[in-house]
């Protein structure tokens, strides 16, 4: 077994070399994402801050009960939302949901594309397939490295590993969707004269939005599962407390902020599930 060992293929060295690459020739590029990426979660974080957190709670209770039209839910967000301000962890929260936004709106608008494009081209997406499965199974820290060093630290090197984490989602979903489309309706859309990009718009996406808005769902469950790794790096958030009270041991601030996640899992769960409830 000896020359076995000896003989190590060059992977590990192999990924530092193409990180050091990217470092010294392609800083811009990440400089770029990075300005953009900074200012949608500021944008967000400006929305969500920027009023009292008392009139936030009434506008997203109002949204509530506009989505689901019941008062029981509308209640439930709203004893949710005024204990974690009683709590005081407001402002965590709201990092926390600017990151779970930003997060999903990457991943939505990558994924979705992609998984179309995989539903119309089976061999990309036998390519794609592997991929997405070392994305997902792959441990978090490993790609969290070259993410802190191409990013420095805060919110966008968090945000960065939770897209790569969570985009396997709505891509799957989205391609099982358009791709499971019925013959009869594609067909009857041809004997219409429907062109291809007619039939996408107008029979497979329809088609395909449950499963659409599914991956929506999986992917702000994921996101927010991923902001205790998120604060690895020093992006703000729910993920701080705990990992402070992970790091010091201390059970009364381990057991407010993780209340808090789980809270606002439950609403955005809630929340998004009549969405998702509606038959094709």
């Amino acid at each position: 077994m000896d020359w076995l060992t000896e003989n190590k293929l060059p992977i590990g060295r192999s990924a530092k070399h193409a990180v050091d690459w990217l470092t010294e020739n392609a800083d811009w590029v990440f400089d770029g994402i990075s300005a953009f990426l900074i200012a949608m979660i500021d944008g967000i974080l400006w929305v969500l801050q920027a009023p009292h957190p008392l009139l936030m709670v009434a506008i997203i209770v109002a949204l509530a009960y506009l989505v689901h039209r019941t008062i029981v839910f509308a209640v439930f967000v709203a004893l949710s939302l005024l204990l974690i301000i009683n709590q005081g962890y407001w402002e965590e929260t709201t990092e926390t949901l600017a990151l779970v936004v930003s997060s999903s709106v990457v991943c939505m608008a990558v994924g979705v594309p992609v998984g179309v494009m995989a539903a119309h081209n089976p061999r990309f997406y036998a390519f794609l397939r592997p991929v997405l499965d070392l994305m997902q199974t792959l441990p978090t820290f490993v790609y969290l490295i070259p993410a802190l060093i191409l990013f420095g630290l805060g919110m966008v090197p968090g945000l960065v590993a939770t897209v790569i984490f969570a985009i396997p989602a709505p891509v799957r979903l989205t391609q099982l969707g358009v791709s499971s489309t019925p013959s009869a309706l594609l067909e009857a859309g041809e004997a219409f004269g429907a062109t291809k990009s007619q039939l996408l718009w107008k029979v497979e996406l329809p088609y395909a939005l449950p499963q659409i808005k599914a991956g929506l769902t999986q992917t702000i469950m994921l996101s927010l599962s991923m902001v205790v790794i998120a604060a690895l790096v020093a992006a703000d958030g729910l993920g701080g407390p705990v990992l402070r009270a992970v790091n010091t041991a201390n059970i009364s601030l381990g057991f407010e902020s993780g209340l808090c996640i789980v809270l606002i899992a439950i609403v955005l769960d809630r929340f998004f599930r009549s969405s998702e409830g509606g038959k094709r």
